[in-house]
């Protein structure tokens, strides 16, 4: 059996908090585990590991139908067409992502993530956050232009585009801070509007590699990754209805808020088989 693959492809594991400021504080904290793949390594990656598949189903599988773009285009392609549309400009590097793997079938993913290097795989040029919701299952892709970032953190700015918590409305904008990856993996979001912090998401990760004992571990610890994170949307909506949190209902779409260019709206059951229903607020 396989012992290590790749020093560019890895598994974090760490910590997801989400804090909410508004109409009252509101907090958890979950442990989890996501893989960090490089894109170009998907054929080989998980070659000779048991339980582990890139090409066809098992207990933990990358499926590329779960991400945006045409399931027949390569996913690499996707990103590449997507971020130079948005920002004019076309990544030439690797491009890694972060991610949940669907799990004996089923995936949710709240926030995937992918980091795309330059031709040197030395600086991000841009990252791409791919958000999907649920029970709705749309998927919306904000590209964050990296270019300019410092080595330490990436920061910016965006205004919220996908309805995805039923008790936050539209009207925010979202701050990002990334640490690019390396030994530890570090993603902050906060939704601010009209000058207040409403919600903040922090992924607090560390790195290990791919190696056989690593993926056993993973699997170990977290059998059911995925239903894990769809029990703990709804059982947190729930103390939210619960604790009197006002009920917002999925807004009509208009052309401001609606999928453009590289995202879906493809509305689905949650825990479909082939479906991917994510959230985040």
């Amino acid at each position: 059996m396989a012992t290590t693959n790749s020093d560019r492809s890895w598994l974090y594991h760490g910590h997801v908090t989400h804090t909410r400021h508004v109409p009252f504080r509101h907090s958890f904290r979950y442990s989890l585990f996501l893989v960090f793949l490089d894109l170009d390594e998907l054929d080989s990656i998980f070659s000779g590991h048991w339980f582990w598949s890139t090409r066809w189903p098992n207990i933990a599988w990358f499926r590329r139908g779960d991400h945006f773009g045409d399931p027949g285009e390569p996913l690499d392609q996707s990103v590449r067409n997507l971020v130079h549309s948005r920002i004019g400009h076309r990544p030439t590097g690797p491009i890694r992502l972060l991610t949940h793997l669907r799990q004996f079938g089923y995936v949710i993913n709240p926030i995937s993530l992918f980091f795309c290097y330059d031709n040197d795989d030395d600086r991000l040029e841009a990252v791409v956050a791919q958000v999907t919701n649920t029970p709705w299952g749309e998927r919306h892709c904000y590209v964050i232009d990296a270019s300019t970032a410092d080595d330490e953190t990436l920061v910016a700015e965006q205004t919220k585009q996908l309805h995805v918590s039923p008790f936050m409305t539209m009207d925010f904008d979202y701050h990002w801070q990334i640490t690019p990856p390396g030994r530890t993996l570090s993603v902050h979001i906060e939704n601010w509007r009209t000058g207040h912090r409403a919600f903040e998401a922090t992924l607090s990760l560390q790195r290990r590699p791919i190696t056989s004992k690593n993926l056993a571990a993973a699997l170990a610890r977290h059998p059911l990754m995925t239903a894990r994170v769809f029990l703990a949307i709804y059982w947190q909506a729930v103390r939210l209805w619960w604790r009197g949190a006002t009920f917002q209902p999925h807004p009509k779409h208009t052309d401001a808020a609606s999928p453009g260019n590289g995202e879906q709206a493809t509305p689905g059951r949650v825990g479909d088989i082939g479906k991917t229903d994510t959230s985040i607020p």
